[in-house]
């Protein structure tokens, strides 16, 4: 068995990967039959950790800590022999989008940046890597931030991530992408409801099913430490720098009267509507209205939604998409702190009739003279499916 501290991501075998999936299977069905031959590399007993029932406890039992099993449903990636972690990575590759930065690319990629916190707290590195962007960690001198530039890791939303002992780098209970969950809550099928729940620290991963159609591609909580690194074969990884970019290009498009009116009244220092947050959206839409910006900006809306929204296959993203640029005029965007993304405290929100996006900017955890991000997407009305109603 691999132990929990294994580079999940470099321990799969080319074997595994041809495990019994039909390979006519599209969309939905391509889903199903992926989780069941993963489920057919199971013994009885991890078939059980596997298989859960769709319960509200069970899908909104996920978190951006690095808190193993206490906070999330499923089998652990690191528990898996190669077989099986290779197939339990192919139901995450034919579920989510296949964009280069998008779906299945930054979900590996988040995993990745996971060992390298894995890595550093084990080696009690207190520097991040070398930088290879121009990130600053300079506090936000906007007057109205309440993010405190020396703010202690203690006092942040994430808490401190454990160290040492028990529970400590690649733990049960530490970072790395061993320490990632898998469930399915439902049985797989294309005439059932069910959701794909997987997840781990920095990352929520929440796809419903339901009569062979995806039928919710949120909660999608993503977040990460550090923001880039560069690795030992030489390659650079960035893996949030599509949601980034997507969201300097909306902000740095707008002209001193719309800052203005897309400011917030409020400042923060975590997402809204993170774990635990569930159906609790805002009663008033702030910021600037959709319907007030020009043609070209309404674009830049859209496209920086889309990494988002490009966690779910490709067809159902699509489609989604075709929703929100329908909802568009009653769409709004607002900010806070800071619109560079680069300080601790700043702050960008999309908020529509469906889409809800978040990001925000706070300061490491690990990595302490780097920021990190969190971001969450959620939809007002389809999130887990729409199976849950929440007051």
């Amino acid at each position: 068995m691999a132990n929990a501290s294994t580079d999940v991501l470099s321990g799969t075998s080319a074997a595994a990967a041809k495990r019994p999936v039909d390979k006519h299977a599209t969309g939905a069905k391509a889903v199903v039959s992926a989780a069941n031959a993963f489920l057919n590399t199971l013994d009885a007993d991890q078939q059980a950790e596997v298989l859960l029932d769709l319960t509200e406890e069970n899908a909104t039992a996920w978190s951006n800590l690095p808190c193993g099993s206490s906070c999330r449903p499923g089998i652990r990636l690191g528990s898996l022999t190669d077989t099986q972690l290779a197939a339990a990575m192919k139901v995450l590759k034919v579920a989510t989008g296949s964009g280069k930065g998008t779906g299945y690319d930054q979900i590996t990629q988040i995993l990745k940046a996971d060992d390298v916190l894995d890595a550093a707290q084990n080696s009690g590195s207190a520097s991040a890597p070398a930088p290879t962007s121009s990130e600053s960690s300079t506090p936000s001198t906007d007057p109205s931030a309440t993010a405190d530039p020396s703010t202690s890791a203690t006092d942040l939303p994430t808490g401190t991530p454990p160290s040492g002992g028990p529970g400590g780098g690649g733990g049960a209970f530490g970072y790395g992408s061993g320490v990632y969950f898998m469930a399915f809550l439902g049985t797989p099928s294309a005439d059932g409801t069910w959701q794909l729940h997987f997840g781990g620290h920095h990352l929520a991963v929440n796809l419903t099913y339901k009569d062979g159609k995806p039928s919710g591609a949120s909660p999608f909580f993503i977040g990460v430490e550090p923001t880039t690194w560069t690795a030992d074969d030489g390659t650079t990884y960035t893996p949030m720098a599509d949601q980034r970019d997507g969201l300097l290009a909306l902000t740095g498009s707008l002209n001193t009267e719309q800052l203005t009116k897309a400011k917030l009244s409020a400042s923060f220092s975590d997402v809204l509507l993170g774990p635990g947050k569930d159906g609790q959206f805002p009663e008033t839409k702030e910021g600037i209205p959709v319907s007030s910006l020009k043609p070209q900006q309404k674009q830049l809306v859209l496209k920086a939604i889309h990494p988002w929204v490009a966690n779910v296959d490709d067809a159902t993203a699509k489609r989604l998409m075709k929703t929100y640029e329908r909802e568009l005029n009653q769409t709004y965007v607002g900010y806070s702190g800071g619109t560079g993304l680069d300080s601790q405290g700043d702050y960008v929100r999309i908020d529509g009739p469906g889409v809800w996006i978040e990001f925000v900017c706070q300061g490491g955890v690990v990595f302490r003279d780097q920021i990190h991000y969190h971001t969450v997407y959620r939809d007002h009305t389809r999130d887990y499916g729409s199976e849950f109603t929440f007051s």
